[in-house]
């Protein structure tokens, strides 16, 4: 109850405080300023972007109806490559993965020389796109889904050593402190110990990543790593738009069949 004539009745009660709308302010300033920025870099051209929607009309057009010969006698092979290049990757991937999410995890490996080598192994995997490690490894092994492969398995092993060692270090300390009482080896703490307690999140790491794989060994193609992203490229190159929209097709059908195949395994396993 506010007494009236009391200092209570004329205090005014704000959502922010002064400084805290000054922050905003300003956070909403640095948004417009980038905004203004960006679009004075990329420089966009008014007569590509008026004529924007009769090219997508007209390439549209010339897709459809799209070229289902095409199927049998290039994609469907380069669709099977591109899935066996993304498990093999995935596999290698997760092999590489394991020790290093192991020497990350500061609860596990309490050495900090390991911990932060760790961490840069990392750091440098996820910073490197995929189509870049595929560059690489084309101009080393030559074209072919071997350099796919590869790029795959090292592009994700940032990816999978992270979540697991972050799987690792949220691990129950009680079960680790009963082992470590009985005397327990190192190895046995890590089988007996860790490894139960992450063994879901680890099978959701695996399959989480292989599904992306599948998405991302698509496009190793158009720099020569093999896979579906050949047939795709060739298409363009020679201007068979309907042969591009059967390649995309294809694509759709392949992402959302390992999409409901993933879901069903998550539901079994974990």
């Amino acid at each position: 109850m506010i007494i009236p004539g009391s200092s209570l009745e004329e205090r005014q009660w704000t959502r922010f405080t002064p400084l805290e709308r000054i922050f905003r302010y300003a956070f909403y300033v640095m948004i417009c300023s980038a905004i203004v920025v960006s679009l004075r870099t990329i420089e966009v051209i008014p007569e590509f972007l008026f004529d924007a929607p009769s090219q997508m009309v007209d390439m549209l057009d010339r897709m459809w109806p799209p070229d289902a010969s095409y199927y049998p006698e290039t994609i469907h092979d380069a669709l099977v490559e591109t899935i066996h290049i993304a498990t093999v990757g995935t596999i290698l991937a997760v092999v590489l993965a394991i020790p290093i999410g192991v020497m990350v995890a500061e609860n596990v490996t309490p050495y900090k020389p390991l911990n932060w080598l760790a961490r840069f192994l990392l750091v440098s995997s996820r910073s490197i796109n995929s189509l870049v490690w595929a560059l690489l490894f084309v101009a080393v092994f030559g074209p072919g889904p071997l350099a796919g492969s590869l790029a795959i398995a090292f592009r994700s092993i940032g990816f999978v050593g992270k979540l697991f060692g972050e799987a690792l270090e949220e691990a129950n300390h009680s079960t680790i402190e009963a082992l470590q009482a009985t005397g327990a080896s190192k190895f046995s703490i890590m089988y007996m110990g860790y490894w139960p307690q992450v063994l879901p999140t680890f099978w959701s790491i695996l399959l989480f990543r292989w599904d992306i794989n599948i998405r991302e060994s698509a496009v190793l193609g158009l720099v020569g790593a093999g896979g579906i992203g050949v047939a795709l490229n060739t298409a363009l190159e020679l201007f068979y738009w309907d042969r591009v929209c059967m390649v995309l097709i294809s694509m759709l059908v392949v992402v959302a069949t390992v999409e409901l195949v993933v879901t069903q395994i998550r539901k079994r396993i974990i």
